[in-house]
């Protein structure tokens, strides 16, 4: 290891092994009032060494995070450990002093960079480690202060043109690569666990289920979707509610897929896929739906948002948009704006406002289930795991380190409470045919009437006005 100690007055360099290398719990002041700093000893010089510049670095970096109990093994082999645990949980080694700099400077973009290129390495439950330093860190106006990536750039717009750039982005990867780790209905967003032990393909079934309740759907409804991923809840909606549902995505992909099932399905007169923007939405309907969409709408949006829905849905009717979200205002990860979700944003409840003044709309009921979603992204992560030497075959070493990084991260980000699941219930403001109560919602399953029981009796029906077929359709409860 380097000695930079005035006693020489010039450089000495001394390569030590790992094995070698002994750390002493040392009383040292950090510059931000932390002490107990564990630096590294060279067992073969007496006394106490003074560690290299870039262990200093990474020490004062790991005290900005809070001295998570983990250690960093420099390249020469030197170790700095900030923990104030006996045994770090987590050891990191930085493969060259190139990325040890780059992170020092920029840590929330160059730590997952270098793990990326492979120039970073963590021993650990990834998931785990990164959640220990995210419940560290997640405390507003705490955190570790941004780099220069994140000073600099700036998000991606959301207009009607950039839009599809970013949904093209993330989700025209190919539908063979999210089959490998998804369920069975191909959903990509979080998954309901009415009970602990259930697998992720009934998990998702009760997801949609759970929004179906909530909406309170009936035979003859017109049912708006904006977003609608692979199209499972279109189908679901229709196949067991005998609603009629538009559903509007800008992923060529995945509006690909959509169409194909639904004709394999034998659903096409009832469910329609429409390769726009939710901008462009027509026609009056009984009820909006949009789960995993608001993400990617980006807020100076959200005013126009809640004017279409207004424009869009019938005065009687009722909407539920489902979306990542904060406790407060922050920047998305930077990281996973400019390597996974270009133009992404969870926002704050404060700032989910403006789509519902805007649309003159009455917040109903707010539901956070972010602890289903981090318990979804384990299940991702472990299937995609299970297939990730297909998954490197088609696209890469670096490829597979990036998405294990990003849905590790993103356990922990919600496991943490670092982000949040919200469902925002709501209803045109003048309208009194809303439920009264969460009973339909929330009674238990072997009392709730079967979904179907009404729907295929009602197709051949004439659909009548909307207006009736939502009056009988909302009793107060």
């Amino acid at each position: 290891m380097i000695d930079l100690s005035p006693r020489t007055g010039r450089r000495h360099s001394k390569r030590i092994s790992e094995q070698t290398v002994i750390t002493e719990r040392t009383e040292i002041q950090d510059g931000v009032g932390n002490k107990n700093l564990n630096f590294p000893l060279s067992p073969d010089m007496p006394g106490r060494k003074r560690a290299s510049l870039p262990a200093r670095c990474v020490s004062r970096l790991l005290a900005r995070f809070g001295n998570p109990p983990l250690q960093v093994v420099l390249p020469n082999g030197e170790v700095v450990s900030t923990s104030r645990h006996d045994t770090p949980t987590v050891t990191i080694r930085f493969r060259d002093y190139r990325v040890v700099w780059a992170v020092a400077l920029d840590p929330w973009f160059q730590f997952p960079e270098g793990y990326a290129s492979g120039r970073i390495e963590i021993e650990g439950n990834l998931s785990e480690s990164l959640a220990v330093i995210y419940r560290l860190t997640n405390h507003r106006g705490k955190s570790a202060a941004p780099g220069l990536w994140s000073r600099l750039r700036r998000p991606r717009a959301n207009s009607l043109r950039h839009s599809q750039e970013n949904i093209h982005h993330h989700y025209d990867i190919g539908n063979d690569f999210y089959r490998l780790w998804l369920d069975e209905e191909m959903l990509y967003t979080c998954a309901y666990f009415e009970q602990p032990d259930l697998t992720l393909e009934q998990a998702q079934v009760a997801k949609m289920e759970h929004v179906c309740r909530k909406l309170q759907l009936k035979p003859g409804m017109r049912v708006v979707e904006a977003g609608c991923g692979w199209g499972a809840l279109a189908m679901h909606m229709a196949r067991h509610y005998g609603v009629r549902v538009t559903a509007f995505n800008i992923s060529q992909e995945q509006v690909a897929w959509a169409r194909d099932r639904v004709t394999r399905e034998g659903l096409g007169e009832r469910v329609e896929f429409v390769h726009d923007d939710w901008r462009n939405i027509e026609g009056q309907f009984d009820a909006f739906a949009s789960v995993g969409m608001l993400e990617h709408v980006g807020t100076s949006n959200y005013e126009q948002l809640g004017a279409t829905i207004r424009k869009c849905l019938h005065p009687q009717g009722i909407g539920l948009i489902h979306s990542i979200g904060q406790n407060w205002p922050a920047r998305l990860n930077p990281w996973i704006e400019r390597r996974i979700f270009p133009g992404a944003y969870p926002p704050s409840l404060q700032e989910m406002m403006p789509i519902f003044e805007a649309g003159e709309l009455s917040v109903l009921d707010i539901e956070n289930i972010r602890l289903h979603y981090a318990e979804t992204l384990r299940h991702w992560l472990e299937r995609f795991e299970n297939a990730v030497d297909e998954v490197r075959d088609q696209f890469g070493e670096s490829f597979v380190r990036i998405w294990r990084f990003y849905l590790a991260g993103s356990v922990a980000a919600f496991d943490s409470g670092c982000l949040q699941l919200y469902q925002v219930l709501f209803a045109p403001a003048l309208s009194n045919s809303v439920p009264r109560t969460r009973e339909h919602v929330y009674r238990p399953a072997q009392q709730r009437l079967p979904a179907s029981h009404n729907a295929e009796a009602s197709i051949s029906e004439p659909a009548g006005s909307t207006h009736q077929r939502t009056s009988s359709c909302f009793p107060a409860t």
